[in-house]
């Protein structure tokens, strides 16, 4: 059963403009301040997981630069669903390692889980009204 729902095309962009704030503070910190973030691997529950990925320093660094790139594309509205999807798999590993060990009543655990949600709802749905610019004109 396929049934329309109309959101205002306005909402959508806050919402995304709110999602894709996050990416970039956060990637900007972790640019700004990689051997903070490899402490807090170090010091993570899960801190091992990041290690299967490199060195946690280099991790930092280069997912800070995916986060700030994928963000502002996710911002702008390029590729919305594609790009959320980038964002989805990015968030993943670094929720693992330094957000799962603290336990299910750790608050940044829940703002991950809805950074999630709101990712998903991007990649489920295709909105190509809510685009701060229209990629239907370079083509």
């Amino acid at each position: 059963m396929k049934q329309e729902i109309k959101v205002n095309p306005f909402s959508l962009l806050i919402l995304r403009v709110a999602l894709s704030g996050i990416f970039i503070v956060a990637g900007t910190s972790h640019i700004i301040a990689p051997d903070q973030v490899s402490k807090r691997i170090a010091n993570a529950n899960f801190g091992n997981f990041a290690h299967l990925f490199g060195d946690p320093y280099t991790l930092g660094i280069i997912s800070g630069y995916a986060m700030i790139l994928f963000g502002v594309l996710f911002l702008i509205g390029f590729m919305v669903r594609y790009v959320a999807a980038i964002l989805f798999v990015i968030l993943i590993p670094i929720t693992i390692t330094i957000q799962m060990g603290n336990g299910l009543l750790h608050g940044p655990l829940w703002k991950n889980i809805a950074l999630f949600g709101g990712l998903l709802f991007f990649i489920l749905n295709d909105f190509k009204s809510c685009s701060l610019i229209s990629w239907n004109r370079f083509k």
